[in-house]
């Protein structure tokens, strides 16, 4: 019998642990992974700041699932076969051990993702992986069930009896083009993960000061994201804006990312517990001088700059301060109000809301439910996590369900 082919179409994180994984557990299916540029495995590379944020430390699948603002629901099955757990052993497999951080963050222990990809790219010469760079898909021809013409690099074409389209995000509907004759219903992307951008406020004089907890609230609905706070030169970022973009990626796109938001400096207090604290304070530390005396650990930049904000004389004493500006300061730590007009793309991990419609893929498998032997993988379809390695997640689970279901099959077959 004629040996089987899958082409992998993607050299990312979700095609090439497609692509490994379905030439290690079929013997004798011949696997193609299709790039469309000159480099492997990209985003992998500046991940984590050229780390690898390979995963996060969440070993539960109904904690795991509430990192996806889109397709959580979805991955609840997915992560059932293939989750953290198997992602630490996978990797440990081949000797590459993962150490976790503070924030559950899971980096290997070399600190470099280059380590990840050399156990990829080692995976793919072990298995007999052929990788064809330069290779632009613009048509996928459906000759019959598990039967497929690829053309790609505008003049060649190869045969497929399985497709595993992985080939990530896309930040332009009209980018799906190529694959329209596949009647997939696309949702319409738009960005996530971004940063928010306050121009001419003054609080972007605090360039590189981070706020270990804030909690960031989107005016007039319900969103809202706790974490830490960056200033940058164009405005707010860190895990907490980060966050809250992902979880508004569509209503932000609607306001054409023009729109108000409300800081809490101090998650651990509402304006009414903090007027009780300040009372306390300006007897406890009455005779010191306030720009001197930050009782609530905040960065004294920024203790600084809502002091001046306020009118508030950095000499002045607790005790002497006046109701008026007391009532101010209280105000700007618990309710910071900024416009927000633009983003900023995180490049590090350029995430997309939006891609394939879920309800036309097989959560079990990531198989199409219109053509046998299509498959999806990774950010392609309308699935995307928050920021800490819940992307990545998503990609080695979808990429080695799609390898084992081509084995389920071909036993079948």
């Amino acid at each position: 019998m004629k040996n089987k082919t899958l082409v992998v179409i993607g050299g990312g994180a979700a095609g090439f642990f497609c692509a490994v994984n379905a030439a290690r557990l079929n013997v004798g299916l011949k696997v193609v992974l299709l790039e469309k540029y000159s480099k492997l495995l990209s985003k992998v590379k500046v991940s984590g700041g050229g780390r690898c944020n390979v995963t996060h430390a969440c070993f539960t699948v109904s904690e795991l699932i509430k990192n996806y603002p889109r397709g959580s629901v979805f991955l609840k099955k997915a992560f059932h076969q293939f989750n953290t757990t198997h992602t630490i052993e996978w990797f440990n497999e081949r000797g590459v051990s993962l150490h976790t951080e503070s924030d559950g963050r899971m980096f290997p222990s070399t600190n470099s993702s280059q380590t990840i990809i050399d156990c990829l790219l080692n995976e793919a010469q072990k298995y007999g992986v052929e990788i064809i760079m330069n290779a632009d898909v613009n048509k996928i021809d459906v000759v019959s069930a598990n039967n497929f013409n690829i053309n790609y690099a505008k003049t060649k074409s190869i045969h497929a009896d399985f497709i595993c389209i992985a080939c990530g995000g896309f930040p332009k509907s009209a980018q799906f083009d190529w694959m329209g004759n596949l009647g997939h219903t696309i949702i319409n992307p738009v960005p996530s993960l971004f940063t928010f951008n306050i121009p001419k406020n003054p609080i972007t004089e605090l360039m590189g000061v981070s706020v270990p907890e804030a909690t960031v609230k989107i005016n007039g609905t319900k969103l809202q994201q706790s974490g830490p706070v960056l200033f940058t030169h164009w405005g707010l970022s860190g895990p907490g804006v980060l966050k809250l973009s992902a979880w508004a990626a569509v209503e932000l796109a609607e306001k054409n990312y023009h729109f108000n938001i409300q800081v809490n400096w101090l998650p651990a207090y509402n304006e009414n517990t903090l007027l009780e604290k300040f009372r306390l304070l300006r007897f406890e530390i009455a005779n010191q001088k306030m720009a001197n005396r930050n009782p609530f650990g905040i960065p004294s930049r920024l203790w600084l700059h809502l002091l001046i904000q306020c009118n508030i004389n950095p000499d002045i004493r607790w005790a002497d301060l006046p109701a008026k500006e007391q009532n101010k300061l209280i105000k700007l730590l618990c309710s910071c109000e900024f416009e927000v007009k633009g983003k900023t793309t995180f490049k590090e991990e350029f995430v997309t809301a939006g891609g394939v419609d879920l309800s036309e893929i097989d959560s079990s498998t990531l198989q199409s439910k219109k053509i046998p032997g299509l498959y999806f993988a990774g950010e392609i379809i309308n699935v995307d996590g928050v920021t800490g390695g819940f992307n990545f997640q998503n990609a080695w689970t979808t990429g080695w369900i799609v390898a084992d279901n081509v084995k389920q099959v071909q036993e079948v077959q």
